[in-house]
C-alpha cells in the first residue's frame, strides 16, 4: 500500500512539473513574440520617419532649383544639397526657351523618394504645370 501511495504523490508531482514547463514554454514564446512585433514595429517606423525626410530632401532640391532658374533664365544643369542626415541632387534640362524639366531625389539611409516638375513658361514669372512623386524619371 505503501508503494502505491507514494505513486501517486510522484503522479502528481510529475503533472505539476509538467504544468510548470509547458506554462512557462507558452510565457516564454508570447514574450519572443511581443519582442519580435516590437522590433518590426521599430524598424517600420524608422523606414517611415526617413522616407518623409528623404521626400522632403527632394522637394529641397526641387526648391533650390527653381531658385536657380529664377536667379538666371538660362539656367540648364545639376546641383546638390546635403541637409542633416541626408542629401539630394537635382538636374534641371531646358526642352526649349522658355520650358524646363526638374528632377530631384531626396534619400536618407538607403531610402530614395523623387519628384519630377515641368515647367512651361521661366518669363516673367515661373509658371509649373506639374510637380508630381515618380518612382523613376
Amino acid at each position: 500500500m505503501v508503494a502505491r501511495h507514494c505513486d501517486k504523490k510522484y503522479q502528481k508531482g510529475y503533472i505539476a512539473l509538467v504544468t510548470v514547463l509547458v506554462t512557462g514554454a507558452v510565457g516564454v514564446a508570447i514574450a519572443v513574440s511581443l519582442l519580435s512585433m516590437g522590433s518590426s514595429s521599430t524598424r517600420t517606423g524608422l523606414s517611415l520617419v526617413q522616407s518623409n525626410q528623404a521626400k522632403a530632401l527632394a522637394n529641397a532640391c526641387a526648391e533650390e532649383a527653381l531658385q536657380q532658374i529664377h536667379d538666371s533664365v538660362s539656367f540648364e544643369g545639376t546641383g546638390s544639397l546635403t541637409l542633416g542626415k541626408g542629401s539630394c541632387s537635382y538636374t534641371v534640362t531646358a526642352l526649349s526657351f522658355q520650358s524646363r524639366t526638374i528632377t530631384a531625389s531626396g534619400t536618407v539611409g538607403t531610402i530614395v523618394r523623387k519628384v519630377s516638375i515641368a515647367l512651361d513658361n521661366i518669363t516673367p514669372n515661373i509658371n509649373i504645370t506639374s510637380w508630381k512623386e515618380v518612382a523613376d524619371y
